[in-house]
């Protein structure tokens, strides 16, 4: 991340928006954002597989057909079509152990990562489903996420309040009516 360029820009959009770069508020600004955009877009400094390599922290379990589902895990995004804020955003991920598990911080972290991208909430499911099969070993994975997006709140339609629901399914959650329905009603509130 190059945050001598990021400062130099963020100073000439403060410009551009007709303010003084040097007034008292705005003189460290540049420099605050460069710092900020540093810690809110570490996610994509990696790749998925990087991301599995730094999170992949697994215990043998034999495979009983017992999923593992965690619920709600916070955190917040910045969709790459306004660099607006996704915030409120909740994220659940399911899956079924095949030989081993993978420790329940690592889910929480994989999703911080991840969200921690210019993204879309589709891709955010879909990258943490990935992430998720390769260090587990297990293709039946699932995602719920529920978000708000200040591109539709504050701006546009402004339509506050407004929740963003996507589920990303992956192997028999996809595939089998049942289980689906099964896996869908765990990650629903």
């Amino acid at each position: 991340m190059d945050k001598e360029k990021i400062e130099y820009h963020i100073r000439e959009i403060i410009i551009a928006l007709g303010d003084d770069p040097e007034r008292e508020g705005l003189k460290e600004t540049p420099k605050r954002v460069a710092q900020m955009y540093e810690e809110v877009f570490e996610g994509m400094k990696y790749t998925n597989d990087e991301i599995a390599n730094m999170f992949d922290k697994t215990f043998s379990e034999p495979h009983n057909g017992d999923l593992v589902v965690v619920r709600d895990i916070p955190a917040y995004s910045y969709c790459e079509h306004h660099m607006a804020l996704i915030y409120n955003m909740n994220i659940s991920i399911i899956y079924r152990p095949v030989d081993k598990v993978i420790g329940l911080s690592k889910l929480a972290r994989i999703a911080d990562m991840v969200s921690k991208r210019l993204q879309l909430q589709e891709r955010i499911g879909a990258d943490i489903a990935s992430i998720v099969a390769k260090i587990t070993g297990s293709d039946d994975v699932g995602v719920l996420i529920e978000a708000e997006h200040s591109c539709m709140s504050s701006r546009g339609i402004n339509k506050i309040g407004t929740v963003t629901r996507t589920t990303t399914l992956r192997g028999a959650f996809e595939h089998d009516k049942m289980l689906r329905q099964e896996v869908l009603l765990l990650l629903m509130k």
